[in-house]
């Protein structure tokens, strides 16, 4: 069977690198293509991804947007045209599900936090399966056209893509970072997100308490990453890192993302979310569960050594799931069918 997978964010290459790599173990032929935003390329090489580079975010507004979603899906589908795709699949991404639909490819969507309204309306729709948390109530997806469509699994999906992760203190070294000092992890807010519109002053309050100690802050695009550069007293790598090792030896997390805050709870890191839009169902739960805690106040942000002296201290209890079982969710479009391909 022939698949393509499609990248337009950081995150995605994470998720969606164990099912790349169980689809060409089972023998099927695996062709990427990628978008320039973030570090998406740059974490495609790092992981070795091979990849065709279409298209650019084209900016934060509803119309930018729009027009990007025009722009690159009429790439990518002249790209994909006649190579005998049998299955499409995105992470939430509009572009190729737009594409698969006009070429008439069966086309997987997944993603974990359900309150995405613009995006969700279009990938929803047009993808023949829907692969979510089963955390996340399955009627939050009605509005989006999804009944019939949804294929939920157990648990987090960083517990299957870190599934076979193990911490490498290479990236401390790297950093120039002493592990017997605190650590700090911080993300930036996903500024250009339709549902994160607005500045998030206690992140920057955040910042502000932690210059000067060990805290390493990962920001999503360059002009973050040239205002934090700019503020100084804080450590800004300059390309893609191992931000998983980094997050497994850190101290404390805090991050306005998604992803990274259940990287820290899936890797047993202590993790303060900062995120001002509306909670999904899977934030929801770690809350309710304290695994994953709301930061109030920039007050709650100690920096000290937690009690865990290493990483590998709490391997035995991390939850890892087979990434096959999520590869398996993601084909259902296709299964029965794939002596076809």
């Amino acid at each position: 069977m022939r698949v393509w997978v499609d990248l337009t964010n950081s995150p995605h290459v994470l998720v969606l690198r164990p099912v790349i790599e169980q689809l060409r173990r089972e023998g099927h032929e695996v062709q990427v293509t990628a978008r320039d935003f973030a570090q998406t390329l740059a974490l495609c090489d790092r992981f070795g991804i091979g990849h065709i580079d279409i298209g650019e975010h084209r900016g934060a507004r509803l119309s930018d947007k729009a027009r990007g979603l025009f722009v690159r899906s009429g790439a990518l589908t002249r790209w994909a045209s006649g190579r005998g795709f049998a299955l499409a699949i995105g992470h939430g991404s509009n572009d190729i599900t737009v594409a698969a639909a006009l070429l008439r490819i069966p086309c997987s969507t997944t993603f974990d936090y359900e309150w995405a309204t613009v995006q969700h309306n279009v990938n929803c729709r047009l993808a023949q399966a829907v692969v979510v948390p089963d955390a996340i109530p399955p009627e939050r997806f009605d509005r989006y056209g999804a009944r019939g469509k949804l294929h939920p699994y157990a648990g987090l999906k960083e517990e299957y893509y870190l599934a076979d992760f193990e911490p490498s203190p290479a990236v401390l070294a790297e950093l120039g970072l002493d592990p017997a000092q605190p650590i700090v992890v911080v993300r930036t807010p996903p500024a250009v997100s339709l549902y994160h519109r607005f500045e998030n002053d206690l992140f920057g309050a955040v910042l502000e308490r932690l210059r000067g100690s060990q805290a390493v802050v990962l920001p999503r695009t360059p002009e973050q990453r040239a205002q934090l550069v700019a503020r100084g007293g804080l450590v800004i790598p300059e390309r893609a890192i191992d931000a998983q090792s980094l997050i497994a030896y850190a101290d404390l997390v805090v991050s306005a993302g998604g992803t990274m805050n259940r990287e820290a709870v899936a890797l047993g890191t202590p993790v303060f979310t900062v995120f001002e839009g509306r909670l999904g169902a899977v934030d929801e739960r770690l809350i309710a569960d304290g695994r994953l805690r709301r930061l109030q106040s920039p007050d709650q942000v100690v920096v000290a050594k937690r009690d865990a002296a290493t990483p590998a201290s709490g391997a035995a209890e991390r939850i890892r799931r087979d990434p096959a079982v999520f590869t398996r969710l993601l084909c259902a479009p296709v299964v029965g069918r794939r002596g076809r391909g």
